[in-house]
């Protein structure tokens, strides 16, 4: 099993990911958004 000393850096890697996964996911929102607007103003 896994001391606790060993978790620290596992935790750091695990909350960077999960950052990283959050703005990811919000960017790419944003940017599908952006794309879906300007196709839509194209076609009307």
């Amino acid at each position: 099993m896994a001391q606790n000393q060993d978790l620290g850096p596992a935790k750091e890697t695990y909350e960077g990911f999960i950052t990283l996964f959050k703005y990811g996911t919000i960017v790419a929102v944003a940017v599908t958004a952006l794309v879906v607007l300007i196709i839509a103003s194209r076609a009307a």
